[in-house]
């Protein structure tokens, strides 16, 4: 059997871009070195408190608008998230993205957010297919898994369980491919 720490290159060429967490008070978003890459740009800016516009600065310019009023919304009500759009990569490159996370409230009634992006651009054939927001109701068991589970990695990212933490990447691709499935059919 394969260590799970090898694994976790594996799970990122599987899909899973790289999980958020944001202060939705500060305004400010951190990512990890996979999502930092893709979605702003530079890996070098994982770890930093980012504001939406650097968080998000390679949206595709079509998405940018719709994306950032559905963010802006769930910062002011709090509650589950998820978003597919477009990002553009190097040369121009497009690529699908599922966005799956959630805002609530934690100790001293402050808000904070915790997701994780999914790469889901073999699921689209073209990339001039219009992007579509994926939003559905939280009675989905699939959804609440998601959301468990995006709770789950970033308390275990805390501690120093890293076969655990892999697990937890495992099971949040999983449930991205599978989003991401309903999404292309």
């Amino acid at each position: 059997m394969v260590a799970l720490t090898a694994a976790v290159p594996a799970l990122h060429a599987a899909g899973l871009i790289g999980i958020w967490n944001t202060d939705v008070a500060a305004g400010r978003s951190v990512l990890d070195e996979g999502a930092a890459a893709v979605m702003a740009g530079n890996p070098g800016l994982a770890g930093q408190p980012l504001p939406l516009e650097a968080a998000l600065g390679r949206i595709h310019p079509d998405d940018r608008d719709w994306l950032f009023r559905q963010i802006r919304q769930v910062r002011r009500t709090g509650g589950p998230f998820s978003a597919e759009f477009r990002v553009l990569g190097e040369a121009g490159a497009v690529r699908w993205i599922l966005n799956r996370g959630t805002i609530s409230h934690i100790e001293d009634g402050r808000m904070q957010g915790l997701g994780a992006y999914i790469d889901t651009t073999v699921g689209h054939r073209s990339s001039s297919v219009p992007a579509a927001l994926f939003a559905q109701g939280g009675e989905d068991p699939l959804l609440v898994a998601a959301d468990r589970c995006i709770e789950a990695h970033t308390a275990l990212k805390a501690g120093d369980h890293v076969d655990l933490r892999s697990l937890s990447e495992l099971l949040l691709t999983s449930i991205g491919r599978t989003l991401a499935r309903r999404l292309s059919s």
